[in-house]
């Protein structure tokens, strides 16, 4: 669809992309319908053709993964144009053996993760990259969500640096915008994790404002007793985890009690060893 309704106006997508290019407007800042059904739909600068309106996905009506893998990359790479990036999607790298979802710079990539992706096959992708000297930046859909709590299949996606500490990124294109969770920490013995969350609308002004977004990190308050009732409980019920410490104990003739308080108090970066195991782990080889 290449116009739209304005304020009951008519008008092109071609001549709107001018409007944002030329930073006269923000993207999508209007509010733009179609002149057919009057239902809301956006403005989509694309790299390999000219720019189009597309109706916006009812949030109510979950889109496959197919079309929010679409239309994230769209919207990311419209979004990183207007901000005055040189974006665009589905660029072969590697001699073909990779094709960059969004490629932001010749050093700079966006990959959108919608689907499942095995261990292995992401391993491949992100050597390939680094192969080249493309960093990738892994944003990901509905499916991969981080709730409160962690699944093993998140572990690859996550990132870690001075300002964020360990950061995980999530897009939502039907609310068009993108998601940052940051100051991630896992629980010393459980799958429960804290985070801090930071959202950025998919426009030019976002978009920029990220790369420098600088939070004040929380402190986060843990609660020792639930630590040593969700262990004990693993211990009595006999689950995997469970056997494993049971073990330990027994081999080292150790109670629950003889446990150092400290191992309930220390968090861990996600997805690293649960502190009551490692320590107990670790006791077994020094011995």
């Amino acid at each position: 669809m290449y116009a739209a309704m304005l304020n009951k106006k008519l008008v092109l997508a071609v001549s709107e992309a001018h409007l944002v290019n030329t930073k006269q407007k923000k993207l999508n800042q209007e509010v733009y319908r179609c002149p057919h059904c009057s239902k809301k739909v956006i403005l989509i600068m694309s790299e390999r053709k000219a720019a189009f309106f597309k109706h916006w996905a009812n949030y109510n009506n979950l889109i496959g993964e197919k079309e929010e893998h679409h239309q994230s990359k769209m919207l990311l790479k419209s979004a990183l144009t207007a901000a005055g990036f040189n974006a665009a999607v589905e660029i072969p790298l590697a001699d073909g053996q990779l094709r960059a979802d969004v490629l932001v710079s010749e050093k700079l990539a966006f990959e959108v993760q919608c689907a499942p992706l095995s261990q292995s096959e992401f391993k491949h992708r992100h050597d390939l990259y680094h192969k080249i000297g493309v960093t990738d930046i892994w944003i990901v859909g509905r499916r991969h969500y981080l709730k409160n709590r962690l699944k093993q299949t998140q572990l690859i996606f996550f990132r870690e640096n001075k300002k964020w500490g360990n950061y995980y990124l999530e897009i939502n294109p039907q609310k068009n915008f993108f998601c940052l969770k940051y100051n991630i920490l896992q629980e010393p013995v459980t799958r429960k994790i804290y985070y801090q969350t930071k959202y950025f609308v998919l426009d030019e002004v976002s978009i920029r404002s990220f790369w420098y977004f600088n939070p004040s990190k929380k402190r986060y308050i843990l609660n020792i007793a639930s630590q040593k009732n969700y262990l004990r409980k693993q211990i009595k019920q006999k689950t995997k985890l469970g056997l494993k410490i049971g073990q330990l104990l027994y081999e080292q003739r150790l109670k629950f009690e003889d446990l150092p308080e400290k191992l309930f108090t220390e968090w861990r970066k996600p997805g690293e060893e649960n502190t009551v195991l490692h320590y107990l782990q670790k006791k077994r080889l020094i011995k």
